[in-house]
C-alpha cells in the first residue's frame, strides 16, 4: 500500500493526527478542448505533522500550480486534498468560504516578505489574528510571542523598511504562524538570502514545524538548502516522484 493510501486509510479510521497533508490523484487542467493544458497530471503526496519536505522541479513542471491548489487559491480539476485531517477538496471544495479556510488553516511564506509598509512589525504579524476575531490585545500578544521565538522581538516597533532581509523573512514566518495553521506553504523562501541566512530560515521552519506540529512544504531551487530535507518530492511534467533526502544537520 502506498504512503498516500495508508494515510487516507488511517484518516478513514478516525486516527489521523491533527495536522498533515494528504494529496491523492490531483489534476489541474487549464482551458478546454484543443487549447487545454494539463498542468498537473497525477500528484500524490503525504506530509506528516511536524515534517518539512522539499518540492523541486524545473520551471513549468507544476510546482506553482500545486501550491496554489493546496493553498485554496485555484480549484483543481480532480483528485483529493486533506489538510489537518479534514478533506478540503474531493472533486469539489468542501466549503464555500475559502477565505476563512486559508486564513485559519494555511500559512504562506513567499520569496519576498510582502510586509505591509505602513504597519510596524508587531501589527504586520497581529493583523491576521485580528481579522480572525482575536482582540487587539490578544493578537498583539500572540505576535510578540512569535517575534520572541524568532529572535526579532527587539524589532517589534520597527517599520519593515528598517529591517534587514533576514529580519524581514523571519517576520514573514511569524505572520505565517500567527493563526496556528496546520499547513505552511513556503515558495522559494530562501532565494534572496545568502548561505548562512538561508540555513537560518530552514532551522526556523524545522523548529516551528516541531513546535506547532504543522506540515510544511518548501518549494525551492536553492542548492544550499536541498541537502537539509529528509524527504523530497520531485515534480516532472505534472507528476510527483518521492525520494529520500540527505537530511543534513542544520546545527
Amino acid at each position: 500500500m502506498s504512503s498516500v493510501s495508508q494515510a487516507l486509510t488511517t484518516q478513514a479510521k478516525g486516527s489521523t493526527a491533527p495536522g498533515g497533508i494528504v494529496v491523492q490523484g490531483l489534476r489541474k487542467v487549464y482551458g478546454q478542448g484543443d487549447t487545454a493544458v494539463e498542468a498537473l497530471k497525477h500528484v500524490d503526496m503525504v506530509v506528516g505533522p511536524g515534517e518539512v519536505v522539499g518540492l523541486v522541479g524545473p520551471s513549468g513542471s507544476g510546482k506553482s500550480t500545486l501550491l496554489k491548489c493546496l493553498g485554496a487559491i485555484i480549484e483543481p480539476t480532480a483528485g483529493r486534498m486533506v489538510l489537518g485531517g479534514k478533506t478540503i477538496y474531493n472533486g469539489q471544495w468542501a466549503t464555500k468560504d475559502l477565505r476563512s479556510l486559508r486564513r485559519d488553516n494555511i500559512g504562506f511564506v513567499f520569496q519576498a516578505p510582502y510586509l505591509i509598509p505602513f504597519l510596524d512589525v508587531t501589527d504586520n504579524v497581529a493583523l491576521l489574528p485580528m481579522l480572525a476575531g482575536l482582540t487587539n490585545a490578544a493578537a498583539r500578544a500572540r505576535a510578540l510571542e512569535l517575534l520572541a521565538e524568532l529572535d526579532v522581538a527587539h524589532r517589534a516597533q520597527a517599520q519593515p523598511s528598517e529591517l534587514s532581509g533576514g529580519e524581514q523573512q523571519r517576520v514573514s514566518i511569524a505572520r505565517a504562524l500567527a493563526n496556528r495553521p496546520t499547513v505552511i506553504l513556503a515558495d522559494e523562501p530562501t532565494a534572496p538570502l545568502d548561505g548562512e541566512r538561508a540555513l537560518a530560515v530552514m532551522r526556523i521552519l524545522n523548529r516551528m514545524a516541531l513546535q506547532s506540529q504543522a506540515a510544511i512544504i518548501v518549494v525551492t531551487h536553492d542548492e544550499k538548502i536541498i541537502p537539509t530535507f529528509k524527504r523530497i518530492y520531485h515534480i516532472r511534467e505534472g507528476r510527483t516522484v518521492e525520494e529520500a533526502g540527505e537530511g543534513r544537520s542544520l546545527e
